[in-house]
């Protein structure tokens, strides 16, 4: 069990980490996906600062289990948001809200199976 827990963590955490990279550096891709959402470009760093806080998080929980917890869930609903903006404008493009949503859901259960719901 820990070392689903540990690789799915990992995993999570190299995921949103990468794309927290992406949105904080200023890279066209998020600001593309923002101009296609309607969301103000201004909203990017705000995105990607969230990102980062759940790679931190997830990181964190390994030894606070409640920071994974919160981390992971804060995650789920990051990436909920993401699929529910992407079909509000008609976007079809939600396999990969859909990988990073189900690594965060993974990493939530795995966590809450390993340390308990507190």
């Amino acid at each position: 069990m820990f070392a689903a827990y540990l690789t799915v963590t990992i995993v999570g955490a190299f995921f949103n980490g990468a794309a927290a990279v992406t949105y904080l550096i200023g890279h066209e891709y998020p600001k593309s996906q923002a101009d296609m959402k309607g969301l103000p470009r201004k909203w990017v760093p705000v995105l990607g600062a969230l990102l980062a806080a759940g790679t931190v998080g997830l990181l964190a929980g390994l030894a606070v289990p409640l920071l994974g917890t919160l981390a992971a869930s804060g995650l789920v609903l990051y990436f909920i948001g993401a699929i529910i903006a992407h079909l509000r404008v008609g976007s079809r493009n939600i396999i990969g809200g859909i990988v990073f949503l189900a690594t965060a859901v993974a990493a939530l259960t795995l966590g809450l199976k390993y340390h308990g719901a507190w």
